[in-house]
């Protein structure tokens, strides 16, 4: 039998620390929460504006155009993102939001350019692409699936089609290891600063004691 004051004890101690830790999980949990929901935002507003904008009939050049400053706004939203996990107090969380801000961004980018291609340049795939099509397209190309319903037949449409599949390697291989870096590289920097604080008090304070009489 266990002995009753040891688990009075027990419990006396455990209650309050217990308390303190439902109190410390609470932020984490709506931070995961609000994590999630502007992951979900963003996503759906990239996808609402991939149906909404005005994609006319712009040519090849202006698919190649939009292809170009969409990869040069990937990348710039990337960096950005890293920066941003670095210096976040929740690093975990801003990689996932990162990760699925910049994986919508890219996909939509290419569905936008297959789109123009084959509104520009007729036979360019195996039938006429509506946006749903593209997207469709887009997605099963990034996830390796392939079903072979919708296929490049042009030059064009298959040089694009292998520099999303470029892009989907780094983006998965180096993309994740840039995040998981600026991960570790956050918690590094959290780990630093709540041992930094005492340091300076105990230095502040070293020079009153050695005024005193």
């Amino acid at each position: 039998m266990s002995d009753p004051s040891t688990a009075r004890t027990d419990h006396i101690r455990s209650g309050p620390d217990a308390h303190r830790r439902r109190r410390r999980l609470r932020p984490r949990r709506w931070a995961a929460v609000l994590t999630v929901a502007r992951a979900v935002l963003i996503a759906a507003g990239l996808v609402t504006a991939y149906y909404l904008l005005p994609l006319g009939e712009r040519g090849t050049a202006g698919a190649s155009a939009l292809l170009v400053c969409g990869l040069v706004a990937v990348l710039l939203v990337f960096l950005w993102e890293v920066r941003v996990i670095v210096r976040s107090p929740h690093p975990r969380l801003k990689a996932v939001e990162a990760l699925a801000a910049t994986l919508v961004l890219f996909l939509v980018l290419f569905a936008g350019a297959y789109y123009l291609l084959g509104r520009s340049a007729p036979g360019s795939f195996s039938e006429p692409l509506t946006r749903t099509d593209a997207l469709y397209f887009t997605l099963t190309t990034f996830s390796t699936i392939g079903y072979g319903d919708i296929t490049a037949r042009t030059q064009t449409g298959r040089v694009l089609t292998m520099l999303q599949m470029t892009g989907g390697l780094l983006l998965v291989g180096v993309a994740a290891r840039v995040l998981a870096s600026a991960v570790e590289a956050g918690l590094r920097r959290q780990r630093r600063e709540p041992s930094a604080q005492p340091r300076s008090g105990t230095d502040a304070g070293t020079p009153d004691r050695e005024a005193g009489p």
